[in-house]
């Protein structure tokens, strides 16, 4: 696993109330790989995963209780200092996640007090930075980088009787649907309660009933009927041979997710999405679903700073990943490489 990911499970496992011992080596494989992202942060110029799973490292040892060292605390520092932290789509989350983990490590008292009035500061930065880009209905980044915001608001104490606050929750409360899987309601359930992930450093396990029961999810609905979805992909970059790679549009059932119309696209002629059986878009898996990684033989690559842009035309940025998302009947949907 990568940075991120296994930062995300030791939250998880902490909040478990584990025994004493049961994560010890996790912990200790954590640290490798956060040492792997703080090398890789100064000889390529950003983490070999991001600034987001780099955060989320030292937020997840931070609240295990372990002191991370102080080179790479300051790395951190220092790209959110110099607004490195990465490119517009999750600029709110990364920011929001490296204040959590400067406020943890403030609060827990794991950095000598000159860096933690560095880190303070930092976060109340970040905190004041997501209240002035909230947008009139609430929403602050998009809906699935609000509960981050709102949990630094949480964190760091600003906000929680201001506005900035109290119209985040309310656009929560009326988005509530759009949080369907584990990963999305792990991010919304602490601010809901008004929580943070930093409150999981001082639970009381002692107190925890253990009466969690699994929640058995209904599946969608079927709707009857298709729907016609134009399909587009766009490379602007100077090296792509012509802007426009693919347009044309693309029959699925009414239900049809976006993941649903590029398998779809796969069937069709003139066979771009599909050569000789091998088909020429893919996914990776995350917590969050599945990732778009490659369409028509371009792949977007971390090294090259580069990944593929969700967008309903003309040019608006999608709130869900592709299998979350469902267009309408007659939308046109825009995948596009972009640079970050």
């Amino acid at each position: 696993p990568q940075t991120g990911r296994l930062a995300l499970y030791l939250l998880g496992l902490r909040a478990t109330c584990p025994s004493p011992h049961s994560h010890r080596t996790l912990v200790t494989w954590l640290k490798y790989y956060l040492e792997e992202d703080w090398i890789g942060s100064w000889q390529d110029g950003h983490p070999l995963t991001t600034y987001y799973q780099y955060g989320l490292g030292i937020l997840a040892l931070c609240v295990h209780h372990k002191r991370v060292r102080e080179g790479v605390i300051r790395r951190l520092l220092t790209a959110q200092n110099y607004g490195e932290l990465g490119h517009h789509g999750n600029l709110v989350d990364t920011r929001a996640v490296v204040a959590l983990a400067f406020t943890c490590l403030e609060q827990r008292r794991l950095v000598d007090t000159d860096l933690a009035a560095e880190l303070r500061v930092a976060a109340h930065s970040v905190s004041r930075g997501l209240a002035e880009i909230q947008g009139s209905n609430g929403i602050i980044g998009n809906i699935y980088s609000t509960p981050w915001a709102l949990q630094v608001f949480l964190a760091t104490g600003t906000c929680q009787t201001e506005s900035a606050f109290s119209q985040g929750m309310a656009a929560l409360l009326e988005n509530l649907e759009a949080f369907g899987t584990a990963a999305t309601m792990a991010q919304v359930l602490p601010v809901l309660h008004g929580r943070s992930y930093l409150d999981i450093a001082s639970m009381h396990c002692q107190d925890e009933p253990g009466t969690l029961t699994p929640l058995d999810m209904e599946p969608l609905a079927e709707v009857p009927g298709n729907k016609m979805v134009r399909l587009m992909v766009e490379c602007p970059l100077p090296w792509c041979y012509e802007l426009r790679l693919y347009d044309r549009p693309v029959l699925v059932p009414a239900s049809a997710s976006l993941l649903d119309v590029l398998q779809a696209a796969t069937a069709l002629k003139p066979h771009i999405f599909c050569h000789h059986g091998v088909m020429l878009f893919h996914t990776q898996d995350t917590p969050q679903g599945p990732f778009l990684t490659q369409v028509v033989g371009l792949e977007a690559r971390q090294e090259k700073r580069n990944y593929w842009q969700l967008l309903t035309a003309p040019d608006t940025p999608l709130q869900m990943g592709i299998a979350d998302y469902r267009p309408k009947d007659g939308e046109t949907l825009i995948l596009r490489l972009s640079k970050w």
